[in-house]
């Protein structure tokens, strides 16, 4: 009886000159680390004081936001990895109105920013808390931890009460985020990223395939945050500014923009509101709650880590409730 011959082996797949898994933001991250080690050589090209500004200022941004966006990512894979799921369960509240507060209050102990933020967030949320209080947790740990009012105590050594009113209202705006979460929040709205499998890894190589993973998501989308932020620096005029403070209302409004538009790390932010002496205190509150919560590259990075439909709906609610809030807290403080 003849034997009937194997099939033929289908054809390997061809392997692509970089792997299958560099894709833009890997590129992106690599353009990012080229830029800032020949950041010389690139400024002696550019001829144009307009593009040396926007070099100068895209640099800043990625300069200041790496290391916490580093402090973020580590910290975001040592929870994936280490901490248990059934220690979240123990440590909020199974309540999910009362865990808000208690996450919110958890910014305290973190001395991080905006940039480190976000993927702690999407790592807790993975983790099973509930994203009302991840979110809650991500816009009051950029604001009220020690680092961040050390340093606004430190750029108004004669208004005190900056801290105090930075503080306050940081912390009102994040509870009532995540309660508003809570209320009208869809879970369809958050679209984590896909992260690779790490159960079936030694904890070891779980935790560094955690980091590159959530350095590479996160640090493409700060690139384009960057990217624009640089862009408005150099694009809008400062005389429009000057005409901007004589206005109480325009002020408050004119500096929470700016507050989007700046990006600024909320480590550094404090010294750039006290600069502009020109506008009234309660208007540079406003700047200093808004800036840590909704700005540019926090929205790109919101966008990578929750998906482009959560940041379209939560970024201008906590930009409303940040103004709103830091106007009630600047007019009984300051």
């Amino acid at each position: 009886m003849p034997v009937a011959a194997p099939p033929d082996d289908p054809e390997p797949p061809r392997r692509r000159l970089f792997g299958d898994r560099v894709g833009s933001v890997e590129v992106l991250a690599v353009l990012l680390i080229l830029l800032v080690v020949f950041r010389a050589q690139v400024a002696s090209l550019i001829s144009d004081p307009r593009l040396q500004t926007w070099t100068t200022v895209f640099v800043s941004v990625m300069v200041q936001a790496m290391p916490f966006l580093v402090f973020g990512v580590v910290l975001s894979a040592v929870i994936a990895v280490f901490v248990p799921r059934s220690f979240w369960a123990k440590a909020l509240p199974k309540h999910p109105a009362l865990a808000v507060p208690v996450a919110s209050c958890a910014g305290v102990v973190l001395p991080g920013c905006e940039c480190g933020s976000v993927p702690i967030a999407g790592s807790l949320i993975r983790r099973g808390v509930t994203p009302a209080a991840a979110l809650a947790f991500l816009l009051a740990a950029p604001a009220i931890n020690p680092i961040v009012l050390t340093a606004t105590a430190v750029a108004f050594p004669d208004n005190p009460e900056m801290v105090v009113g930075r503080g306050v209202a940081s912390l009102i705006v994040a509870m009532v985020m995540g309660w508003l979460w809570l209320r009208l929040g869809r879970a369809e709205w958050i679209r984590l990223p896909h992260r690779p499998d790490l159960d079936d890894l030694s904890r070891g190589r779980a935790f560094w395939a955690a980091v590159r993973h959530d350095v590479m998501h996160a640090g493409g989308f700060l690139v384009i945050g960057a990217m624009a932020a640089a862009a408005i620096n150099v694009l809008v005029p400062e005389v429009w500014l000057q005409r901007l403070a004589d206005n109480p209302v325009l002020s408050v409004i004119a500096l929470a923009v700016l507050a989007v538009l700046l990006s600024i790390c909320s480590e550094a932010d404090a010294f750039v509101a006290a600069s502009l002496s020109q506008f009234s205190l309660t208007s540079r509150l406003v700047f200093l709650v808004v800036g840590p919560m909704v700005d540019l590259k926090l929205i790109s990075m919101q966008a990578g880590t929750f998906g482009r439909r959560f940041a379209l709906r939560f970024a201008p609610a906590t930009f409303a409730i940040a103004v709103l809030v830091a106007v009630a807290v600047g007019g009984v403080l300051l």
